[in-house]
């Protein structure tokens, strides 16, 4: 039988039935989304989006600062089949207005992230950003206001929660298999080709990336306070930069620091020297268009106007009275990190050893060398339990891509809720903004002092603290 469309919308009864019937029929409309910031990072977002998640989602706009990137960008998508609109970044609100959008994808430098975010949640768009959501606790208030008063949301994409191994970390904290978390150590190593590649960009600029502090450790907090459950409250930290200094180059028998690697008189003396032309991506992104905005890809690590720190350590008290001790260095001799949980039942100790890379290259970014992870759960007073790691491969240690199909593509509901808002991603950005807070002051600093407004994001069910602990085993 054939009903008139019209008619049946008439019916208040047939509404459901009709719309349900419709919903089976066809597809229902592709989510339609911009792109700021054409850098490195946005690729992932932008080939999920013309490439595997094409039939449901459309990529109808793309904006940047730099002409040459935008173009870039704009052949990609041709390459895929995808014609997105081009806007120059100071077209930004008439390309929100024209664009009809669900949402704005943020890759931007960090500092720009706020900007971005809150004309795309005043406009009535949804966000979703590259991390760290933001670098300053008065930037993370704009956009928790933002999101409140227009009732909309930012997604902020932690891809490391979403990595098989770290999810079974999850997985174990659970279900209960050392008790009460009571304190974590966690050492973070980025070795000397992905950490110097910190100072060589901008993120050597603390007034762009938050350093370190925010940049790189705003995975690490948030890996922690989602496995934990909890939110931070105290931050204590210290920090310096030591090694990537002037006086480290002469150290190593170097004349000076200079501008850049491209120009260096000392390029074959240096071994951090960064060809970035022998890239076919980085060339393409940033040597062919830096005539554009006159931002070098290849700075000097040795520069004496880098202001953010090589050398960190953090201590931070949590909600539940759960303390982690958390170091970050950028000169390691391997890439990675260690772990351990001390619980009133037991020990987990976990440790990934990544593949070194430069970001933005044309290699994986952050892959995991598979015979570096290891896990182990040790009882009190038991015999150790080492874990059989769960596996993944791509980028971020197959976090990417779950990431990616949760975000465009259909995905099963998730017990431990990976998924993170504008909550989530302020308390990681805040306690990185406390901690550099704490280098300038020497003082503690209460994450309630930062921001108003702040609530809980909504985490998966853990072990209560007043549940029965048993009894060590007798020795």
């Amino acid at each position: 039988m054939t009903i008139d469309r019209r008619t049946l919308i008439k019916s208040a009864g047939g509404l459901a039935l009709g719309l349900a019937a419709m919903a089976h029929a066809a597809p229902s409309a592709r989510k339609r989304f911009a792109i700021v910031g054409m850098g490195s990072r946005s690729r992932m977002f932008q080939d999920a989006i013309t490439g595997k998640f094409a039939e449901n989602n459309e990529l109808v706009a793309i904006c940047d600062t730099n002409p040459g990137r935008l173009a870039l960008a704009a052949k990609r998508a041709a390459s895929a089949g995808a014609k997105p609109k081009t806007y120059a970044a100071s077209e930004f609100d008439r390309l929100l207005k024209e664009s009809k959008l669900d949402a704005v994808i943020v890759t931007t430098p960090d500092a720009t992230h706020d900007e971005y975010i809150v004309r795309a949640l005043d406009a009535g768009c949804d966000a979703i950003t590259e991390k760290p959501m933001t670098t300053t606790a008065e930037k993370a208030q704009r956009i928790l206001d933002a999101c409140r008063r227009n009732g909309r949301h930012v997604r902020v994409t932690f891809n490391y929660r979403y990595s098989p191994p770290r999810t079974q970390i999850k997985e174990l904290l659970m279900s209960n298999a050392i008790g009460d978390v009571l304190s974590v150590d966690f050492n973070w190593l980025l070795n000397t080709v992905h950490g110097a590649d910190y100072f060589r960009r901008w993120h050597s600029q603390k007034k762009i990336s938050g350093g370190l502090m925010v940049h790189k450790a705003t995975h690490h907090f948030d890996l922690v306070n989602w496995w934990l459950g909890a939110q931070p409250e105290v931050v204590l930290a210290a920090g310096k930069r030591e090694f990537y200094t002037p006086a480290m180059a002469k150290r190593m028998g170097l004349k000076s620091h200079h501008d850049r690697c491209r120009t260096c008189p000392e390029k074959d003396a240096c071994t951090f020297y960064f060809d970035l032309s022998s890239d076919p991506g980085l060339k393409a992104l940033y040597w062919d268009n830096e005539h554009h905005d006159g931002y070098f890809r290849d700075q000097c690590v040795w520069r004496p106007e880098i202001d953010i720190e090589d050398t960190m350590n953090v201590i931070v008290r949590y909600d539940t009275g759960a303390t982690l001790s958390y170091s970050l260095n950028a000169f390691n001799s391997w890439e990675g990190y260690t772990i351990a949980f001390n619980g009133t039942k037991g020990r987990i100790e976990h440790q990934i050893v990544e593949q070194a890379y430069v970001a933005g290259a044309t290699m994986t970014q952050g892959g995991i060398e598979q015979e570096g992870v290891r896990t182990r759960l040790i009882p009190l007073r038991g015999a150790p339990q080492d874990i059989e790691p769960w596996a993944g491969a791509g980028g971020h240690g197959g976090g990417d891509d779950v990431m990616l199909n949760e975000i465009f593509g259909t995905a099963a509901p998730d017990k431990y809720r990976r998924v993170s808002d504008e909550r989530g991603g302020a308390y990681s950005i805040l306690v990185g903004a406390a901690a550099n807070r704490c280098f300038e002051t020497g003082q503690a600093v209460k994450i309630a002092d930062l921001v108003t407004g702040l609530t809980k994001p909504d985490h998966a069910p853990m072990p209560t603290r007043d549940m029965p602990v048993p009894m060590p085993v007798r020795v």
